[in-house]
């Protein structure tokens, strides 16, 4: 049987090799798996601790932590996908282009100072027929209306 301090050793050496994984890779499938490993050496913390001390809730938490790493990793491969297709390549330099704009200034009195502002259509209430202006694509809800 292994000695706590063996297995916390390897759990410690799992996460500092994810972490160092984590911060030199560049490529995300890599990035993710980093992750991963990093929570499986805490799942084994956990499952180390609860069995020293007798307690079941190391082992619930191991549960946990892997139910929130496959869903960290089935929304990182869905991301991994979606950014393939979109840049044809896996690096994490090319997420810069994904960036929020910057939201418009306000102005002391506390009205936008960008005029550019887009006033979007709205959707008809349920029940009712929606407007043949509404439909418009492209066209604002004020240019509808001026129509």
């Amino acid at each position: 049987m292994l000695q706590l301090n063996e297995i916390l050793m390897l759990s410690s050496g799992m996460f500092v090799l994810g972490l160092i994984g984590f911060l030199t890779r560049k490529n995300m499938i890599l990035m993710f798996l980093a992750v991963e490993l990093m929570l499986a050496a805490v799942a084994i913390n956990f499952v180390a601790f609860g069995s020293r001390l007798g307690l079941q809730q190391g082992q619930l938490f191991a549960v946990l932590i892997l139910t929130v790493a496959s869903c960290e990793a089935a929304i990182g491969l869905a991301l991994v996908v979606a950014m393939y297709k979109r840049k044809s390549t896996l690096d994490i330099s090319q997420w810069d282009s994904l960036h929020e704009v910057e939201p418009p200034k306000l102005a002391e009195s506390g009205e936008v100072e960008d005029d550019n502002i887009h006033d979007y259509p709205t959707l008809a209430p349920a029940g009712l027929a929606p407007n043949a202006q509404s439909t418009v694509k492209g066209g604002s809800r004020a240019a509808n209306e001026k129509a």
